[in-house]
């Protein structure tokens, strides 16, 4: 989906991710900030210096969704305490979905062109735009997926009833390896994965955007 490797749109997609997981983790760590826990901001999380928030590991996988079309990429986890929280589930809940929104705010103001018609750019400007709008969905409907420890799932136990919580909570210890199994495994994990986020995608692309997603 992410296309070409020519350099200009190696370049662009590299940047376009820089940015998203950065506004990504420093939404969440502001969230938590005004919700009550400190934790995040102690660590220098509520920035929005990209140092503070990339992982040496996951920006190899990032390099590797780029040039080889496969993988996955995380920025460094926002640490959140939820007893710190207000409105407990839902204080982190609320704390979850800062991340994925944030994203979505920032495809919809990049996306105003589109939307309205506004003067052409230069190529160079188009082609970034159109990255930053592709990545900026895309990370925010893959965080949506409800497994751990992508955001989707605490949403979910902030939305459903409380006796809910400590049915799907330890999911939280095997999440990473089942979100590792899916990826890793070929064909099958992959249509998985791809049958929980890409509606998600288009919906999200057709609505900020309008027409065919990118």
């Amino acid at each position: 989906m992410l296309g070409r490797l020519d350099p200009q749109t190696i370049l662009a997609t590299l940047v376009a991710f820089v940015i998203a997981i950065t506004v990504h983790e420093f939404a969440h760590a502001w969230t938590a900030l005004r919700l009550g826990d400190d934790t995040a901001a102690r660590q220098g999380r509520v920035t929005l210096n990209p140092l503070a928030h990339l992982d040496p590991i996951g920006s190899i996988g990032l390099l590797m969704i780029v040039f080889l079309g496969f993988g996955i990429g995380w920025g460094r986890p926002v640490p959140v305490n939820p007893n710190r929280l207000r409105w407990g589930h839902r204080g982190m809940a609320l704390t979850a979905l800062a991340g994925p929104l944030s994203n979505v705010i920032i495809a919809i103001g990049f996306a105003l062109p589109y939307r309205f018609g506004l003067p052409a750019a230069p190529e160079q400007v188009t082609l970034f735009v159109q990255r930053l709008i592709l990545v900026n969905l895309l990370l925010a409907a893959f965080n949506l997926i409800p497994i751990p420890p992508l955001d989707g799932l605490k949403i979910l136990l902030g939305l459903l009833p409380a006796f809910w919580y400590p049915v799907l909570a330890p999911l939280e210890r095997y999440g990473v390896g089942i979100l590792l199994v899916l990826i890793v495994f070929g064909s099958l994990g992959g249509s998985i994965l791809a049958a929980m986020y890409l509606p998600v995608y288009r919906l999200l692309f057709r609505l900020v955007v309008g027409g065919a997603p990118l």
